[in-house]
C-alpha cells in the first residue's frame, strides 16, 4: 500500500466555525470548500481536516454520520507547548485544560472550539520508562 496523503474527516454543527479556529489558532490553511464541507490543510504536514456539517446528505454511511465530538481528541504534538499555550490562550481560545505533565513525561494542554471539539496540545518532556 503506498499512502500519498492523511486526511481527517469530522462532522460538526457549523463548519465554518471549526474551520475558522484551526485558520486562527493552528495555522490551518483552506484547501477547498463547499456548502457544508472544508478541507484544511497545514503548510507543515501532510494531513489535511475536514469539516463536514452534521446530517449532510452525501455523507455515508448516514447511519454514523452524528456529531464528531463524542469522545475525540484532536491532537498535535508541537515543539514548544508552554509557548504554544501562552500564545493561543492571549489570541482568545477557550481553555479546557492549562497546561500540565502526565507521570509518563506527556507535557498537554487543551483547548474546546465553538463546536465543542477539543483540541489537545502535546509536547514529550521525558521518555516513558
Amino acid at each position: 500500500m503506498n499512502i500519498t496523503q492523511t486526511a481527517l474527516s469530522l462532522n460538526v454543527a457549523d463548519v465554518d466555525a471549526s474551520a475558522g479556529f484551526a485558520e486562527t489558532f493552528f495555522g490551518y490553511e483552506e484547501a477547498m470548500a463547499a456548502d457544508g464541507f472544508v478541507s484544511l490543510r497545514h503548510p507543515d504536514s501532510n494531513t489535511n481536516l475536514i469539516f463536514l456539517a452534521t446530517g449532510l446528505s452525501t455523507f455515508k454511511p448516514s447511519e454514523i454520520a452524528g456529531s464528531a465530538r463524542q469522545g475525540l481528541l484532536l491532537v498535535f504534538v508541537v515543539d514548544d507547548l508552554d509557548g504554544e499555550f501562552a500564545r493561543i490562550e492571549a489570541a482568545g481560545a477557550r481553555v479546557v485544560t492549562p497546561p500540565e505533565t502526565e507521570p509518563w513525561g506527556e507535557r498537554f494542554c487543551q483547548f474546546a472550539d465553538p463546536n465543542g471539539l477539543i483540541w489537545q496540545l502535546v509536547q514529550w518532556v521525558d521518555q516513558p520508562a
